[in-house]
């Protein structure tokens, strides 16, 4: 039986994973039996991802990691990269992602030179696709900044708008005892975000009491 775990990772709390659902769909129709499927909103550029390091716990012998693309898994710089696929492949799982060609199984039919070519090949061929992932962010991040400056010299630039929709649905779920984690898996957001929107909602209350409490002692 062929086994997969599946990894799906957005950057942000306000993009959306389901693109990427179609991914499991296309693994069940290929026979792999799907032993848990990982969803994350974080940068690719952070290897201490909560959902990828759990991933990577998981991973046994034999099983395979999918992924829509290479920078799904990481953006991260190439050495950290490098390090991350190491990890990867020390648990003794395999790659499917497109343009990630692995060729562990072939390597391992082979001996003396044809051995190390293989190998060899497909060090080559991942540093490749790992260098483009990275290249690509930062063709990214520079286009935005060079956008965002454009737009504040125009005076048009306002900056992210907060999901007021968003923040109250985690403020009442935390009011109602749920834990960061919970919440953010109820809601599809990072952890980050909620701890975010929590620490300034506990703010403005402590602020608020304050300024009740003050108000009392000037009418004292």
């Amino acid at each position: 039986m062929k086994v997969a775990r599946i990894y799906l990772r957005v950057s942000t709390d306000h993009q959306d994973l389901q693109r990427q659902e179609r991914i499991v769909d296309d693994a069940r129709t290929q026979g792999y039996y799907i032993a848990n499927i990982y969803r994350e909103k974080a940068t690719g550029t952070r290897m201490d991802r909560p959902e990828l390091q759990r991933l990577i716990q998981d991973l046994q012998p034999g099983e395979v990691l999918i992924a829509e693309d290479i920078d799904r898994l990481t953006r991260g710089e190439l050495g950290e990269s490098e390090e991350l696929i190491k990890q990867i492949r020390d648990t003794g799982a395999q790659l499917a992602i497109p343009g990630v060609v692995d060729l562990s199984e072939v390597a391992k039919g082979q001996e003396g030179i044809p051995k190390i070519m293989m190998e060899a090949m497909q060090e080559m061929l991942m540093r490749i696709t790992l260098h483009q992932a990275r290249a690509d962010w930062e063709k990214r991040r520079r286009r935005t900044a060079e956008g965002i400056k454009l737009a504040r010299e125009a005076g048009k630039y306002k900056g992210r708008q907060a999901d007021v929709k968003l923040h109250q649905r985690i403020i009442t779920l935390r009011q109602s005892d749920h834990s960061i984690k919970a919440t953010a898996d109820i809601l599809g957001c990072g952890t980050t975000t909620v701890k975010r929107v929590w620490s300034s909602y506990m703010a403005e209350q402590k602020n608020t009491v304050a300024g009740n409490q003050a108000a009392k002692e000037g009418r004292a």
